[in-house]
């Protein structure tokens, strides 16, 4: 008959980090296995291995060990042989006794981890610079040592039919939504992935389908989570990927920065107000351009056309084809500048955009005052980089559009946008709160910053939601 410790030397055979070492004890010989990269040499050998020798002879049961000779704060019995598997790739140490079917396991983690640092995709100018690591403890230690409240839960879950690995659903209890936290439970525990490698395998099943919106909320900064609980969003943390998902995730949220809340409220409010701006700017400003060349010159100063005229003179290419070339280019030398190193990017993203595109109007490929407009709506885009992905194509889509019919292509363009946006939820909320919602959400903080003594003011429950559904 297989034993315990030979079904599990099995699963673990042809791994040159599984260790096992071995203990006489008076229930007979002990066995440890554990992952040697995962767990701390020394701490096994002073409060484990030592205690074990140092009570040989006294040894009466599994239970005793397990109570009072074990110096470690977490000890337990696995379930069963493939439940202590699961425990040494956790980096845990188990404990197998020949004489006894009771599998004991000691947590003894030393693995490699990142120290906590700012986060690259959030900088900011005042407020907290900690940011997520890839270990998903340490990112629940950093969200804990903000809320002290005993309301505040972490629920553990294994994902993923190889990987097995933790994803982390956080909330507060009594704030939350219960019926959000069931469902979003729900499609964590169903999730039909071989492996889940980052937070996106768990977004994926949450957000809306079929758009280029992101309807579920991303951060590396445990401020802007903690900030997020506390309206009664829920956080997911996945183990290897420094971003938490927060949701439900509102589209006004994406012209918020990280520091809105640690600035003067005025000057954050003129800020927002340049984002909603750049927004607007990014998104239609090419489109009207193609409309008003083409088929609307009576709009234009007259003076002004005469100027743009003499810039397009000798342009091979119509306004339309001419705006979406210049769109490509500046997306490529876009796409260029991040893959880079970070010092040869910079470089080349300015070599790119002033030598090439001074080239290109000088070899009458396009003209200058299409470089202005494109320039202008790419930097634009740059304010709300959230959405940078959704409106570089939604901006072509809207510049076909007029290409051809003019202004109404233009306005039809933008309720086939508006109309989209319109259709959107995050996790059964309106993704366009506050408009065509009803009910008040604890989600206070719209398109200006108010006090702070008024965010967050109302809970949201389950009631405003039922509500909101029906």
């Amino acid at each position: 008959m297989k034993t315990i410790l030979d079904y599990i030397s099995e699963k673990l055979k042809d791994s040159f980090d599984v260790k096992k070492r071995e203990v006489d004890t008076a229930l007979g010989k002990a066995t440890l296995i554990f992952i040697d990269n995962l767990i701390g040499t020394v701490f096994v050998s002073e409060y484990i291995v030592a205690p074990l020798r140092r009570a040989r002879d006294c040894i009466k049961s599994v239970e005793e060990v397990a109570n009072n000779i074990l110096d470690i704060n977490i000890v337990g019995f696995a379930k069963n042989a493939d439940d202590a598997v699961l425990h040494i790739l956790s980096g845990d140490v188990i404990i197998i006794f020949e004489e006894s079917d009771k599998i004991i396991f000691c947590e003894a983690k030393g693995f490699v981890r990142r120290g906590v640092a700012t986060p690259i995709t959030e900088a900011v100018i005042k407020g907290p610079r900690e940011g997520f690591t890839e270990t998903f403890v340490d990112n629940i230690a950093l969200i804990r040592r903000r809320v002290k409240n005993p309301d505040l839960k972490f629920e553990p879950i294994f994902a993923g039919k190889k990987s097995n690995t933790v994803v982390c659903l956080g909330y507060i209890k009594g704030i939350a939504p219960q019926n959000l936290v069931d469902s979003i439970r729900d499609t964590v525990k169903n999730l039909n992935y071989e492996f889940i490698l980052d937070t996106n395998y768990v977004e994926d099943k949450l957000k809306a389908k079929k758009t280029l919106f992101d309807t579920i909320g991303y951060t590396e900064k445990p401020d802007e989570v903690v900030a997020k609980m506390m309206e009664g969003r829920i956080a997911i943390l996945v183990d290897g990927t420094p971003f938490a998902i927060t949701a439900p995730y509102f589209f006004l949220e994406n012209f918020h920065a990280p520091d809105d809340y640690y600035l003067n409220k005025y000057f954050t409010n003129f800020t927002r107000m340049l984002r909603w701006v750049a927004f607007f700017l990014a998104t239609f400003l090419p489109g009207i351009y193609v409309a008003v060349t083409t088929y609307h010159f009576q709009l234009i100063p007259s003076l002004f056309v005469y100027r743009l005229a003499v810039a397009r003179a000798g342009v091979p290419f119509p306004a339309s084809v001419e705006v979406i070339i210049m769109m490509i280019f500046f997306q490529i030398v876009k796409e260029a500048g991040l893959r880079l190193p970070q010092p040869i990017g910079t470089a080349m993203s300015i070599v790119a955009a002033l030598i090439l595109g001074d080239a290109a109007a000088g070899a009458g490929i396009t003209s200058r005052v299409t470089i202005l407009v494109i320039a202008v709506s790419t930097v634009s885009y740059f304010l709300v980089p959230k959405v940078y992905g959704a409106v570089a194509i939604w901006s072509v889509i809207i510049v076909l559009f007029a290409s051809f019919y003019g202004l109404p292509g233009f306005f039809i363009g933008c309720l086939v946008f508006l109309t989209h946006l319109s259709g959107l939820k995050s996790c059964d909320y309106n993704y366009l709160f506050p408009l065509g919602t009803k009910k008040n959400y604890s989600f206070k903080d719209i398109v200006l910053r108010g006090n702070l003594d008024n965010i967050s003011d109302k809970i949201i429950n389950e009631d405003d939601l039922n509500e909101e559904n029906k």
